[in-house]
């Protein structure tokens, strides 16, 4: 990820931190029931889901390349005592090992030149278990609120594209949503939790 994306998100996260904004958002809120067993969360972010999966019973690895995000994880997943590990990472090269019923990757995906991103989310169907969920969450075609990216930096997926690349897996949840965003822009999102066979 570029540096001007992660300088947006950890500028959010320390303001987030200083305030006690640590309310799971609508998309977190909507993949948490999919999140059990040996979870993988790319671009976690403060870890609101990370932890709440935790505190929920699953062993959790979650990953973010924002140093201060991760430094508030660590902290309270150890003064919590879960099962937790915090890692800070360039999600783009952090090689994921190992089997997960459950992978997470909330709002990244867009960040990445297609080609990456198409990577990216074969490199987590690969390390999913028989029977393992997929959670996505991008930013699709329609959104016109674009200063969080940098010029070529970015993918805005099709409004199906995730649904038919994941179709030969069965769907648990496939949600749209949009929001308003600054300068009269807009902000639109697909949701999708599949299961692998």
């Amino acid at each position: 990820m570029n540096n001007h994306t992660v300088d947006f998100f950890d500028a959010q996260f320390r303001r987030q931190v200083s305030q006690a904004e640590f309310s799971l958002n609508p998309f977190e809120q909507a993949v948490l029931p999919f999140a059990s067993g040996r979870v993988l969360e790319l671009g976690c972010g403060l870890g609101n889901l990370a932890l709440a999966a935790a505190r929920r019973g699953a062993s959790v690895v979650a990953v973010d390349g924002s140093s201060s995000a991760i430094a508030h994880l660590c902290e309270t997943a150890r003064r919590e005592g879960l099962a937790l590990t915090a890692v800070a990472a360039d999600v783009e090269r952090y090689p994921i090992t190992g089997e997960f019923d459950t992978i997470v990757c909330i709002g990244l995906l867009m960040f990445f030149p297609r080609e990456t991103a198409y990577r990216l989310l074969a490199e987590m169907e690969n390390h999913l278990s028989s029977g393992g969920r997929l959670a996505l969450n991008v930013l699709v075609e329609g959104t016109t609120y674009l200063d969080m990216f940098s010029a070529g930096h970015y993918y805005l997926f099709g409004q199906d594209e995730l649904a038919k690349r994941c179709q030969r897996w069965d769907t648990l949840l496939s949600s749209r949503q949009s929001f308003e965003a600054p300068g009269n822009t807009r902000k639109e999102f697909v949701t999708l939790v599949t299961r692998r066979p």
